[in-house]
């Protein structure tokens, strides 16, 4: 499997302000390679995880991001970027970072189901991408897909006390709010981000933030994705210092 980039900003060290909590942000798309030169992917580009990692680490939080393959780059030298292309990359780093930090955001867009198997019995996703790829012939080519591993509720099945997670649903506006609800449950968060489909592509972001007791609070209208950063960040730092203090 190829590794993790590991790739921390060096032209400063991290300067965070004493008290302030340790953010863990993961942001942009997954590729889940069907061979050495395809793969199955998605249209996120990591914008809003950018900004929130630079608004963090503009406030003095030590910001840990770790971002997918997207051309984006976080530009504040503070945070400390670490860069995945899979699925499997991004769980190896969250094990290695989540028990570190205070709060998680997963603004990522993690695919669901990556390719196992082709028609031919070829493992599209698990063969060395580098050596392989499956060549054009007559007929319909069938991929198998497999379920990728549940990243949020595995950190919410291994948090310990005081750890802070937030997550996102990203949903047609009409299911937008039963979806969040329901995956708030399920994955065991404590905040999840309602925003509608047409928010991946957009300048702007208008969302519902859904926590646990059934509280929900929408965004002042539509927001430019660094105003909303800031807004989003208010709410973790007092959920975050609540489960803090015990």
């Amino acid at each position: 499997m190829r590794r993790p980039s590991m790739t921390r900003h060096e032209e400063s060290a991290p300067q965070s302000r004493p008290g302030a909590p340790t953010l863990l942000i993961t942001a942009g798309p997954t590729q889940e390679p069907i061979d050495a030169v395809r793969y199955l992917g998605n249209r996120s580009s990591g914008r809003l995880g950018i900004a929130l990692a630079e608004a963090a680490s503009a406030k003095g939080w030590r910001t840990i991001l770790l971002l997918g393959p997207t051309p984006r780059r976080c530009e504040d030298t503070q945070v400390e970027v670490h860069r995945f292309r899979t699925t499997a990359e991004l769980g190896a780093l969250l094990e290695a970072h989540w028990p570190e930090v205070d709060a998680l955001v997963m603004a990522a867009a993690v695919a669901d189901f990556r390719p196992a198997t082709t028609e031919s019995g070829e493992e599209a996703g698990a063969i060395d991408p580098g050596e392989h790829k499956i060549r054009r012939r007559g007929g319909a080519l069938t991929i198998h897909l497999e379920p990728t591993p549940d990243l949020l509720a595995r950190c919410a099945e291994t948090r310990r006390p005081g750890q802070t997670i937030v997550g996102f649903a990203l949903e047609p506006r009409e299911r937008m709010l039963e979806s969040a609800r329901a995956k708030l449950e399920r994955k065991g968060a404590d905040m999840i981000v309602a925003n509608p489909l047409e928010t991946m592509d957009a300048e702007t972001i208008e969302a519902t933030l859904v926590r646990r007791g059934g509280e929900e609070e929408q965004t002042p209208g539509a927001m430019g994705k660094g105003e909303f950063a800031e807004w989003l960040l208010e709410r973790i730092a007092q959920e975050s210092s609540e489960r803090r203090r015990g």
